[in-house]
Parts: C-alpha cells; structure tokens; sequence
C-alpha cells in the first residue's frame, strides 16, 4: 500500500479531477 505522503501526492493532482478523497478510491476500504 502507498505511503501518505504518496497519497496526497496523488491526491492533490487528481483532486480536481476526480472527488475531495481520491484515496478511498484507491483503498476502499
């Protein structure tokens, strides 16, 4: 599993694409 600091990495530049909380798309747990 990614790293937070990944997370928001790749959470930051999909953000604006897709919903406030792309990790729980990646991790729909």
């Amino acid at each position: 599993m990614p790293t937070i600091a990944q997370l928001v990495r790749n959470g930051r530049k999909r953000v604006k694409e897709k919903s406030k909380s792309p990790a729980l798309q990646n991790c729909p747990q």
